[in-house]
């Protein structure tokens, strides 16, 4: 079994959605569903709104599909998208 990369682009409710409160969600959620070592940007999308982006690893024997499903149910996230899977070396 190898490890894979994953990157997560969450994109808010509204500019107004607690970004702080939204990460420390997203981040449990992750490492239920075996995710490790989250990482997490901010980046500007447009009229003061922002998307994050959470970077992990993960076994890739395991499925991706939970990662979007689990966080989308998180209040205040308005979709969540698997933006990049790539297999880790070394």
């Amino acid at each position: 079994m190898g490890t894979a990369l994953i990157q997560l682009k969450i994109m808010p409710e509204s500019p107004e959605t607690n970004l702080d409160e939204l990460q420390s969600e997203i981040e449990k959620t992750i490492k239920e569903n075996n995710g490790n070592n989250p990482k997490f940007e901010i980046k500007p999308v447009a009229f003061g709104l922002n998307s994050i982006t959470a970077s992990f690893s993960m076994d890739e024997s395991f499925p991706t599909d939970p990662f979007e499903t689990e966080v989308s149910k998180i209040k205040g996230v308005n979709s969540a998208e698997i933006t990049d899977f790539r297999r880790a070396f070394g």
